[in-house]
């Protein structure tokens, strides 16, 4: 087998995933046509990642740089909960590894396809070479792990580590293992790329993770977010560059902006403050606006309000009102701990959380929350 050989079929395949790229679906009849290629050319490496999850793209875009460092045809295509692959779908003659990034999948799911795989492959000494290796971080995939773990699966599974960190730490050392180089610390990204996504994956973990601790943080996932809708490779094939461009510093600066945006705008809305009873005095009374026009500030403006309530001696909450259809909606928010704002919105045909709840509520009904304020 020459190495020319070997590029020739990574670029017959990647040829084959060009069909792709004008679908949305993921298990469409393109990506069923591109594992079928793969099959007819003994493609011996298949990755599916978590879609639509930021540590599931980066462990895709540190698989495609091992094997294309390597030479070694791989297809990895986006594993969707929505509408996701079958194990009888993935039946691919000559297959000797699957990769299952940032996800293990449904019960079962890895052993079935560990036995399908076994009963159609020549029984020869590549069926005893066959592995599924998954890379998970959640909590709630132990159980999952003792039930399934027959011999052909491996599962790396760290809860003070992402899995995108998980992954890129793996192949890094699968290259130790390949091309050892005495004092050098391997990785499947140069130096530049190492140096600039090393804080990306950080603070993807500290999300991953729900730890909220790096400074920036909010600002950096509103930043990220924007990025979602290019994370489906079937649909961007500029994925991996695009990801290897990501800088934090960018992503923060950008979140930054957003905010400070947001905050200007709610800020011109708490210049016309007033009181409302609530329920008519029922349930006390605090401090709201109308931000009709401007309904998606809701949540703050309602928490700023709840603090500006709370210091001028009214209930500890902020009541941010908009007109929805012939109705009012009525958005509550607190930040104090003690106070549920669900007992109001509940009353009243609504729900929610104890800090974040609406409902809807009748013009009439309203006015007279403010004519009892007024009188």
């Amino acid at each position: 087998m020459t190495v020319g050989w070997l590029k020739q079929k990574w670029r017959t395949l990647y040829s084959s995933c060009t069909i792709l790229r004008g679908r949305r679906g993921f298990r469409s009849d393109a990506a069923l046509e591109a594992i079928a290629k793969a099959g007819e050319d003994r493609v011996q490496n298949l990755a599916l990642y978590n879609y639509p999850s930021f540590s599931g793209a980066f462990s895709a875009l540190f698989t495609h740089l091992f094997h294309s460092h390597h030479n070694l045809p791989c297809l990895i295509l986006p594993f969707s909960s929505v509408e996701p692959f079958r194990v009888e779908d993935l039946s691919i003659h000559g297959l000797e590894r699957v990769y299952l990034l940032d996800f293990l999948g449904p019960k079962g799911f890895a052993a079935q396809l560990s036995q399908q795989n076994m009963c159609e492959l020549d029984r020869v000494l590549i069926v005893d070479s066959f592995r599924v290796i998954g890379f998970d971080h959640r909590k709630s995939v132990l159980a999952q792990i003792k039930e399934d773990h027959p011999k052909k699966v491996t599962f790396y599974t760290d809860l003070e580590k992402s899995s995108s960190t998980a992954v890129h730490e793996y192949f890094s050392s699968k290259l130790v293992e390949m091309n050892p180089v005495d004092g050098e610390v391997a990785s499947v990204l140069n130096s530049e790329e190492q140096d600039r996504l090393k804080i990306v994956l950080k603070y993807i973990e500290d999300m991953d993770l729900r730890r909220w601790s790096l400074p920036d943080i909010t600002a950096f996932r509103i930043g990220l977010n924007e990025w979602r809708s290019k994370l489906n490779l079937i649909t961007n094939p500029y994925m991996y560059e695009q990801l290897l461009e990501i800088s934090a510093s960018d992503l923060i600066a950008k979140g930054n902006s957003y905010i400070s945006a947001r905050q200007s705008a709610a800020n011109k809305l708490l210049d016309k403050v007033f009181r409302v009873k609530l329920g008519r005095g029922l349930y006390g009374e605090c401090l709201a606006v109308r931000a009709d026009g401007s309904s998606n500030l809701s949540d703050e403006i309602g928490k700023q309000l709840s603090v500006k309530s709370a210091a001028a001696g009214l209930r500890a909450i902020g009541a941010v009102v908009h007109m929805q259809r012939n109705n009012l909606k009525m958005c509550l928010r607190s930040t104090d701990s003690a106070t549920d704002t669900s007992e109001i919105a509940k009353a009243y045909g609504g729900g929610g959380s104890a800090s974040s709840s609406s409902f809807i509520i009748r013009m009439d009904d309203y006015n007279q929350w403010l004519s009892v304020n007024k009188s």
